[in-house]
């Protein structure tokens, strides 16, 4: 999330106030659609106005690769690790007061901005750290009793916006805090200010924020009211009242409300996402009896997957149908949204695939089985042109398999593979069997650089987040004992 980026992602970043204090024993529960951060005119990520049913729009940029695609293996030539942060120290102690703060737990998220590093952790605990001078800036608990959820960079002011529950009112309202990028490099973190202090976001409300159209999209349980907010100046726009609501979709442009099915169909409203007025308002007929697996709105397309059933791609302008059947599309944990590239990712049992919206498979990726099962976003960053992939993947076993020289123990371990979108291949990665992959050196005597207690092989370990900054050319990762690695050439 920097600056002069392309537009081209689909930012959205969901979190659900958790269900009193279940989340502390069961780990963070919050539902997040995620893709990875880039821009929309000059900073995060992308906006692209949209009607339904015609008007003027640009056309899709053709699905072929782009220069930087071919130019990856250069760009990621003689990485090596840099840097060790480590988001825990005795200062923790101090400074919090909820015991839980204290102990090490594995990074969640990775967010940075003008070369400040943003790490989070799974217990709540947020740690900010200078990159240029490789020290810890503070912690963004400003509150003993705060538990950070997550985070997001907004490019249109510069700042931070921390989401965070408190023990004061037992962790089950959201409370959302803006504080200026230039403020906590200097460690003022009492002048950043409260947002949406008038909405009730108790389970299950949530704060969505949505970086492809700069809105922010509120829910308040209590009075089954949603609400619509500028992201720029946080001014409030308009809301959304009807308690039959079941969901609501951001696409560019326009929003989906989805309400409750009756037996065989789903209502459905396109609202125009700028002042909420209806655009088309129509029904989607159902099989009977099944469970629907997902309803999604990419522009003009919808798609529609229920439990058992072939995927179902309708165009709203028109109506017109086309189906996949359900033996060649698997309903996938996340999706991903090319906007830029008409094209949409898939996330399923660790394999991610590219579609298009005539329902035809256009990648398979080669040597990008991702670590994790369970598709975390956090772990998976996307380049502003939308042509390359980067993800915590597994390696074929005989070369994972790295002997420990104390315990002689294997040890299996992942590397980061960074994939061409459109042709599936691997172009380059951070593998533990590179030879070449060593600690950078150090100047005797250099106090800019942090000390690195870890081995290459240790930092490649149990990666649980990941960020690409792409003004610096540097991958930060995260692990599960708390602490982030620089890789840079």
């Amino acid at each position: 999330m920097e600056h002069h980026h392309k537009p081209g992602l689909r930012v959205r970043l969901r979190i659900t106030a958790a269900r009193r204090r279940a989340w502390l024993s069961a780990g963070l529960r919050s539902t997040c659609r995620k893709p990875p951060r880039r821009d929309p005119s000059d900073s995060v990520h992308k906006a692209a106005r949209r009607e339904i049913g015609g008007g003027h729009r640009r056309p899709p940029r053709p699905a072929a690769p782009s220069s930087s695609a071919f130019s990856c293996p250069e760009k990621f030539r003689n990485f090596q690790l840099q840097e060790e942060y480590d988001t825990y120290d005795d200062e923790v102690h101090f400074l919090v007061h909820l015991p839980f703060l204290w102990t090490r737990t594995k990074i969640i998220e990775i967010v940075a901005a003008k070369d400040v590093i943003f790490a989070l952790a799974q217990s709540g605990l947020c740690a900010a750290f200078n990159r240029t001078t490789n020290k810890r800036i503070c912690y963004l608990n400003i509150s003993p009793d705060e538990v950070i959820r997550s985070l997001f960079y907004n490019k249109n002011n510069e700042s931070l916006i921390t989401v965070s529950v408190y023990e004061s009112d037992r962790f089950s309202s959201l409370k959302c805090r803006t504080t200026p990028i230039e403020y906590i490099r200097r460690g003022q973190l009492n002048d950043g200010f409260p947002l949406f202090e008038t909405e009730s976001l108790k389970y299950p409300g949530f704060v969505e924020f949505d970086d492809v159209n700069g809105k922010v999209l509120t829910f308040s349980a209590q009075d089954s009211t949603y609400k619509v907010f500028d992201l720029k100046n946080y001014n409030f726009l308009y809301s959304i009242c009807d308690k039959n609501i079941q969901e609501i979709k951001i696409s560019p442009g326009i929003m989906l409300v989805i309400y409750q099915k009756t037996n065989c169909h789903v209502p459905l409203t396109i609202l125009s996402i700028e002042d909420g007025t209806p655009l088309k308002t129509f029904s989607q007929l159902l099989h009977r009896n099944r469970k629907v697996d997902f309803i999604e709105q990419f522009n003009e397309k919808l798609l529609v997957k229920q439990d058992k059933e072939n995927l179902q791609i309708i165009d709203v302008r028109n109506s017109d149908l086309i189906e996949v059947n359900k033996t060649e599309f698997m309903t996938p944990s996340a999706f991903i949204f090319l906007y830029e590239n008409n094209l949409f990712l898939t996330f399923c049992n660790r394999t991610v695939a590219a579609w298009n919206f005539r329902g035809e498979l256009v990648t398979s990726f080669e040597d990008h089985e991702l670590w994790h099962p369970n598709c975390n976003t956090n772990n998976i960053y996307i380049t502003a042109d939308q042509d390359l992939i980067i993800s915590y993947c597994k390696v074929p076993k005989q070369a994972t398999d790295c002997v420990d020289s104390e315990s002689g123990e294997v040890s299996p371990m992942g590397s980061i593979n960074m994939s061409n979108i459109f042709t599936g291949k691997c172009v380059a990665k951070i593998s533990p069997s590179d030879p070449t992959l060593t600690i950078a050196s150090r100047k005797r005597g250099d106090k800019s650089r942090s000390t690195i207690h870890s081995t290459v092989s240790e930092a490649l370990d149990d990666i649980t987040a990941l960020f690409y900054d792409e003004d610096r050319n540097e991958i930060y990762t995260g692990n599960s004992k708390g602490l982030v690695h620089v890789w840079s050439n």
